[in-house]
């Protein structure tokens, strides 16, 4: 009964009813469906849009639409950290069902600049309709199925000739965690009668909120860094097909209306992209959409605000693949009905549009099918072209003291299918020593070229000074990698590398009744570390190198090295060696063990420059208006880097904590004065007991606001504004003083404790904000900071450019017998930053130095 009396409210609103009069109000009149395929209503037992349907529930219908019929096939290609199914339903003609595989095969010749295809008269369209990236913009997942039910049940011509001349594979969700945590939200606040006021509950959901993943990351930005493995599963998934079409539906403020691409010319276009996807593709599928939007009567806009150019998004990732990907952004009910200037903007009609510009995605797919197909093969024949004709053959790069951090970077080119090679010869480039062994090669003669680019090119010009997101995502500089352009008239030689080749460096060490070392410089040190803490090991931490006689012989150690002594522990040796061995083993790095403690040159191992490292005791506030995004990257940092747990306290439980249970406190952006003083003079009180401050970022300036420390911000130069200007033009003039996302080079003081691991004193960091923080007034406090013209990639103002030069990047400073880490930049951002999640590592581990 209670269905029948939301249902009641629907059809106030839209005159649904019957069955048929649903299908009628999202497909075009006198649409005909095979009567055995059921509806998405008479599966779910519900009519779309009077409740948000759970991810298990979408997954199940699409496991019905393909049992019942030959037209459908279902595939699950991996699944989410809360274990829900990620699923692809695959449509198309029977015929084309038992010739899938070959149909897939004759595709990728188009990717393969060394086949020449020339007749697509019997190739098929092959289309990915992905949908709700972002969890709280439900209407696409709903569209889905809507769209799934079309194409399997639909009986029109239209229908049929689609199957025959394409492959449509249906994304239902491409973020089933943030679907489900939204829809549960929605739902149990939905009222009866539905409120539409925008101030209820149901329209403004709680932290984190519904848009992230499980870690509170934004997947609609993982297609390029691939930290998830939501992500990972697409990509993998993506490269078996390179679809020809990718779709990209999201939602948008509720007072707006509907946007379809194209984007805004050149201001947000990806600079690798050839201008035919853009100026040609784009502009050719924008007619069938606005025909189709403008049948239905719905107001809709193009060629304005949104992205183009990050390669991140689901959208652009197509676009650098030879494929034609596409956005729309619907304005959003945010929940079931919700109030607007022009009227409620009800859940069903932003369904309906959605399953019509599916639908109009599919119709341009089929009737543009030859002018896709020899678009994706000019695509990587002419990067193939380019590659080779560029003076720059390719790009030699590794770091020679970190072979984990050299693997997860060629790990991110393998995935992206980026030729990789493993060099045979050592190779001077620049002033720096590339050893074979930890000297790699990507060529730009590929097919993959333009993500070549992608990954390892500085770009400083742009079109545009206003930057929807980010202005920069040169890998290489997120992975802190030494790398240099190589010039040569060949290739440089190695053996091609597969992802079954990166299987780290662990070897057994064996066991001593001394002690054992580990290089802090392995990406993965914390985690063997942790690990060895973890089993009640004692370890320490050098803060001054030396070298010493070792299994492997006489090997130098830098600033961190881990020694892990025999003796001293509070277990036998044989238990020792065990711990060390599963350590090293787990983090995939090397252990040495020593037979005595008298170094070659520097200190020797009882010196009293070695510290015990104390075990992390972690904690970090979240909720209330804390940055969310900044949470989940440090969670998921920890968890998958490390294995460490942290505990998140909701900001209105604060009170309620025990500080002496932790000694180290992560506060990211956020304000914090609504703990209350109360609450605030414990935390001072715990951080002059000994206990480690970590801020990162807006946390950073709230501290300095609050005068915890003593640090100041840096002045601004005086900006120019002029005495008068068009109020249409103000919105440019004002975002292009803002810092969008760019990179820059900053000095570090490898000697300090924060800074222990790195060997050059050169680190890229990651800067989208205007905070400037001034050079702390003690010589030794500011660890990272700014080179005077540090300018990297991406964009920013010269005025900018010159406050930002020479001012702190991170600051360490005492409070009592404790310590506040100061980050000013976000050391994780977008979990790709390998270069400097080290210096959080730090923070945690010798954040008590």
């Amino acid at each position: 009964m209670r269905y029948r009396s939301l249902f009641t409210t629907i059809v106030l609103l839209f005159a649904l009813f019957s069955l048929k009069a649903q299908n009628d109000y999202f497909f075009a009149e006198g649409t005909r469906f095979d009567p055995k395929i059921p509806s998405p209503e008479k599966y779910l037992g519900y009519p779309i849009g009077t409740l948000h349907t759970r991810h298990d529930a979408i997954v199940g219908y699409m496991r019905e639409l393909a049992r019942i019929s030959d037209r459908a096939k279902l595939d699950t290609i991996g699944e989410t950290y809360e274990h829900r199914q990620l699923v692809v339903l695959t449509i198309t003609s029977p015929e084309n069902h038992r010739n899938l595989e070959s149909i897939r095969k004759e595709h990728l010749k188009l990717t393969d600049p060394t086949q020449s295809v020339g007749d697509y008269t019997d190739m098929k369209s092959v289309v990915l309709l992905g949908y709700n990236v972002h969890g709280n913009e439900p209407s696409s997942s709903e569209a889905a199925m809507l769209t799934a039910y079309y194409y399997v049940a639909g009986q029109s011509a239209e229908v049929r000739a689609a199957l025959k001349d394409a492959v449509l594979m249906v994304d239902p969700t491409f973020n089933p965690d943030g679907r489900d945590r939204h829809s549960t939200w929605a739902n149990s606040y939905l009222g009866d009668p539905m409120v539409s006021d925008p101030i209820d509950v149901e329209h403004n959901e709680a932290w984190p909120r519904g848009r992230t993943n499980h870690y509170w990351y934004d997947l609609n930005r993982d297609w390029l860094p691939l930290a998830h493995v939501e992500s990972q599963a697409r990509i993998d998934f993506y490269h078996k097909w390179y679809p020809n079409v990718v779709t990209d539906f999201h939602e948008m403020g509720t007072n707006s209306t509907y946007f379809f691409e194209p984007t805004k010319p050149f201001g947000s276009e990806n600079p690798v992209v050839p201008r035919d996807n853009y100026d040609g593709l784009n502009n050719l599928f924008a007619g069938y959409f606005h025909e189709a939007l403008d049948e239905i009567g719905s107001l809709y806009f193009t060629k304005e605000q949104y992205d183009n150019s990050y390669p991140g998004y689901g959208s652009t990732y197509p676009d650098i693949h030879g494929a034609l990907g596409l956005v729309f952004e619907q304005a959003s009910s945010r929940g079931h009905v919700q109030d607007s200037p022009t009227g409620k903007v009800a859940f069903a009609f932003t369904i309906k549009n959605h399953v019509t510009s599916s639908l109009a995605t599919v119709r341009a797919s089929v009737g543009e099918r030859e002018v896709l197909l020899k678009h994706m093969e000019n695509y990587f024949d002419s990067a193939l072209e380019e590659g080779a004709k560029n003076p720059v053959k390719g790009w030699v790069f590794g770091d020679p003291a970190d072979d984990g951090r050299n693997q997860a970077f060629i790990d991110l080119l393998l995935r992206h299918k980026i030729k990789t090679v493993a060099l045979n010869d050592d190779i001077e480039l620049d002033g720096k020593n590339y050893k074979a062994g930890k000297a790699f090669y990507v060529p730009n003669a590929q097919k993959q070229y333009r993500m070549v680019r992608t990954m390892f090119e500085k770009v400083i010009d742009f079109h545009d000074s206003i930057f929807y997101d980010a202005s920069s995502w040169t890998a290489a500089l997120t992975y802190n990698m030494p790398y240099a352009e190589w010039k040569g008239k060949q290739d440089l030689s190695g053996k091609e590398l597969t992802r079954n080749d990166l299987k780290g460096t662990y070897a057994r060490v064996p066991k001593t009744n001394y002690a054992y070392l580990i290089e802090w410089n392995e990406y993965y040190a914390p985690k063997a570390l942790n690990y060895l803490l973890e089993k009640g090991v004692y370890v320490n931490y050098g803060s001054k190198p030396f070298s010493i006689e070792t299994n492997e012989g006489v090997k130098e150690y830098g600033y961190g090295t881990l020694m892990i002594p025999v003796s001293r522990q509070e277990m036998d040796a044989d238990l020792v060696h065990a711990y060390v061995e599963e350590a090293t083993e787990i983090a995939g790095i090397r252990a040495q063990s020593v037979k005595t403690g008298f170094s070659t040159s520097g200190v020797d191992l009882g010196s009293g420059s070695f510290t015990t490292v104390r075990k992390p005791k972690a904690i970090m506030l979240i909720g209330g208006n804390t940055n969310s995004a900044e949470a989940g990257e440090v969670w998921h940092l920890f968890d998958s880097k490390v294995g460490m747990p942290i505990t998140k306290v909701d900001m209105d439980n604060a009170d309620r904590i025990n500080w002496s249970n932790y000694n180290t406190l992560i506060l990211v952006s956020g304000s914090y004065n609504s703990l209350g003083e109360s609450t605030l003079d414990r935390i001072k009180l715990w951080v002059r007991e000994g206990g480690t401050l970590i801020t990162i970022k807006g946390a950073t300036s709230w501290a300095i606001g609050a005068k915890w420390v003593n640090e100041k911000y840096a002045p601004r130069s005086e900006r120019e504004t002029p005495e008068r200007m068009d109020y249409v033009t103000s919105r440019d003039f004002y975002g292009a003083q803002s810092i969008g996302g760019s990179m820059y080079m900053t000095d570090i003081d490898i000697t300090h404790p924060i800074g222990f691991g790195y060997t050059s004193r050169e680190l890229p960091v990651y800067r989208n904000h205007s905070t400037l923080i001034q050079p702390s007034s003690s010589p030794t406090n500011t660890v990272v900071k700014y080179t005077e013209n540090p300018l990297l990639s991406g964009y920013v103002s010269k005025a900018n450019l010159k406050d930002i030069g020479g001012t702190a990047s991170l600051i360490a400073t005492s409070m009592g017998r404790g310590n506040v880490v100061m980050f000013v930049d976000n050391p994780n951002f977008r979990g790709m930053w390998y270069g400097t999640n080290r210096l959080l590592f730090n923070a945690v581990f010798f954040g008590n130095y």
